[in-house]
């Protein structure tokens, strides 16, 4: 039985078009022709339009099937294998494409009704977001945005202060600020120190995904140098690990320690008197949390906080303050061997 295109086209719901079109890249040659140069195709060529229907259902381009049918059915299965391959991609594409429409939607929605060049500047925020972290992290960046958005203005203008005075960054009068700027984008980022890394690169590499209102990147350069000073000083001493596992310092608790045992050693309260102690111990424990409960990774903390000037000019408490903590830590040390170490 021979058909002519047209007859194909109807019992296949194909078009004549896509036969001729098929016929003409080599992919389905009809078997004969009428007299009147009309296609014929016979039962052969149906099969073989039949397994190109199969093959395009899969998804596969018509290039791939010519050389799919043209070859020995043992490359079938690799064929298919490239192909589930191909649609894994193309899932996980569009499950990112999916979260990542997500948070543009959450963005957008925060404010008013955007204009065409307010939409088209957020997108391409979020753009340059998504070539630095994975959609969970934007969502989880931006959540942490709301907690400490307030903090960044006052930080930013004194650091800007320093700058507008001529302090050199490496000067221990930086230190605090960049003290602060640490511990402030370590709770945005949740303590991950990779996550911290990535994002100053993107600042500094993407002037898009920097806020209107966020610092210039002469500041971002001079606080950065602050804290690579700080930095160098803690890698002395502790490895990334050592970061990862630290936690968010209690720096309001240490600060109301701190003032409660300076007022007790002006009044010459000696080191072994019970409320000095108190306060002492309730450092040891906030420092033991902090520290993940590890006396070796509290050993090498207090080692770089003794030895790290850098390290030293940033401390919640003074010189002095602090050997009188010491001084109680060895007393309460000596009285219970469960107490652990501390530094302020």
């Amino acid at each position: 039985m021979l058909l002519k295109v047209g007859e194909l086209a109807k019992h296949t719901g194909l078009t004549v078009r896509t036969l001729h079109h098929y016929d003409a890249i080599g992919l389905l040659a009809p078997s004969a022709r009428s007299d009147a140069g009309y296609r014929l195709y016979n039962a052969a060529d149906i099969g073989r339009l039949h397994a190109i229907q199969a093959l395009r259902l899969l998804g596969l381009p018509l290039a791939e099937i010519g050389g799919l049918l043209g070859a020995e059915s043992g490359a079938l299965p690799t064929i298919i294998q490239r192909q589930i391959a191909s649609l894994d991609q193309q899932i996980a594409e569009a499950s990112v494409l999916r979260e990542r429409l997500a948070l543009l939607e959450e963005r957008l929605a925060e404010g008013a009704q955007p204009d065409m060049q307010d939409w088209l500047a957020t997108l391409e925020q979020m753009t340059a977001y998504g070539r630095y972290f994975s959609p969970a992290e934007i969502k989880s960046v931006m959540a942490n945005w709301r907690v400490v958005a307030d903090q960044w203005p006052p930080l930013i203008a004194e650091v800007a202060a320093l700058m507008a005075r001529g302090v050199p960054s490496d000067a221990l009068e930086v230190q605090p600020l960049a003290y602060r700027w640490m511990n402030l984008m370590g709770q945005w980022m949740d303590g991950n120190y990779d996550l911290v890394t990535r994002w100053g690169e993107m600042y500094r590499r993407e002037p898009v995904a920097r806020r209107d209102d966020g610092p210039p990147a002469e500041l971002i350069d001079y606080i950065g140098a602050a804290i690579g000073l700080r930095m160098a000083a803690l890698l002395r001493h502790l490895d990334t690990e050592d970061f990862a596992r630290l936690g968010k310092p209690p720096e309001d608790e240490w600060r109301r320690l701190g003032e409660e045992l300076a007022a007790l050693q002006a009044r010459g309260v000696p080191p072994q008197d019970d409320a000095v102690q108190a306060i002492a111990l309730a450092w040891v424990r906030l420092f033991d949390a902090f520290t993940d409960h590890d006396p070796a990774l509290a050993g090498r903390l207090m080692k770089a906080m003794a030895s790290e000037p850098v390290l030293q000019a940033a401390a919640v408490v003074g010189p002095a303050a602090r050997d009188y903590l010491l001084q109680t830590i060895a007393v309460l040390q000596q009285k219970s061997s469960t107490a652990g170490p501390a530094t302020p």
